[in-house]
């Protein structure tokens, strides 16, 4: 979701609107994939929702997105999932962790998270449910721990 991070990774790509993933859970797992402890993934959750910021990506951009996220190494799947916006549903493709599901995120990765989510226009509630969620200090100029 960060802007900054989808310029860099796909500068091809506009911001396409925001909305929500319904039924889906925001959680953590491979934290042996990650540097800094577990990534950010989805799962299904009858009742449960995950904002989400939606992006035109170019197929230049989703080439580079997909050897970003480790597509070619099988880390993650791509699922075309429905997501609900202001302007009714939109058709979408996200990329779903392919690891168990646990373990904890460093606090500077849910920082940017909270921050990115935050910038997109997600309700206060949930930006500050995603910053007060349990997380693990890593290295200098992190500001919480487990």
């Amino acid at each position: 979701m960060d802007p900054a991070q989808m310029l860099q990774r796909a500068p091809h790509s506009p911001m396409a609107g925001a909305g929500w993933l319904m039924d889906w859970r925001l959680t953590f797992g491979g934290e042996d994939y990650g540097w800094e402890g577990a990534l950010a993934t989805i799962v299904e959750q009858p009742g449960s929702q995950v904002f989400t910021v939606l992006y035109d990506v170019s197929p230049e951009d989703e080439k580079n997105l997909d050897n970003w996220e480790g597509a070619e190494l099988g880390m993650h799947k791509k699922l075309r999932l429905m997501v609900q916006t202001l302007d009714g549903s939109a058709l979408a493709w996200m990329y779903v962790l392919d690891a168990y599901e646990g373990g904890l995120p460093s606090a500077r990765y849910l920082g940017v998270m909270a921050d990115a989510a935050e910038a997109a226009g997600a309700p206060e509630d949930y930006v500050e449910k995603l910053r007060k969620r349990p997380c693990h200090n890593v290295g200098p100029g992190s500001s919480r721990e487990l």
